[in-house]
């Protein structure tokens, strides 16, 4: 086990792993518990527009995950980036912001059009656009060089 920890803790993909599915599962856990437990009602009125359960659910898991994110992509993911803390949040909100309207276009395409359960539309969507994330992150949101990554990767 010591092992594959040392090599988890020299890898950046497998701390990137680590960080963001410590997001997920704060995203999934909160999406569960407020689809079936806090929000009852199959829609709710919200600004004049009717909303409904798994989106409200997700909207409010979704931006928990990306706080649970970023702080692990910060500090144990991508700690080397010299970009300033608020620039590097503002950059990783930037980049969420987008990801959310991205999975709210998966989740509602897979709900209302394939008759999938939103409880599995929800990690289908957010699995779908993990890998992308990585490299917007390294280079946006961090200003981080790809190049850094394939030297790095090439000392192992």
């Amino acid at each position: 086990m010591g092992k594959v920890w040392q090599k988890i803790k020299t890898n950046e993909v497998a701390r990137f792993i680590l960080s963001a599915g410590a997001g997920f599962l704060v995203d999934i856990s909160t999406f569960s518990l407020f689809y079936h437990v806090l929000l009852t009602q199959k829609s709710y009125k919200i600004l004049n527009a009717q909303i409904s359960n798994y989106a409200v659910s997700f909207t409010v898991s979704f931006f928990l995950g990306v706080m649970v994110n970023f702080l692990m992509t910060k500090y144990v993911v991508f700690s080397q980036s010299k970009l300033a803390p608020f620039k590097q949040f503002i950059r990783f909100i930037s980049v969420a912001i987008v990801g959310y309207f991205a999975n709210l276009g998966v989740i509602e395409f897979m709900v209302k059009d394939m008759n999938v359960n939103p409880l599995i539309a929800r990690p289908s969507a957010a699995l779908s656009l993990f890998f992308a994330s990585f490299f917007i992150h390294k280079v946006f949101s961090f200003s981080l060089s790809l190049r850094h990554h394939a030297v790095h990767a090439d000392r192992k």
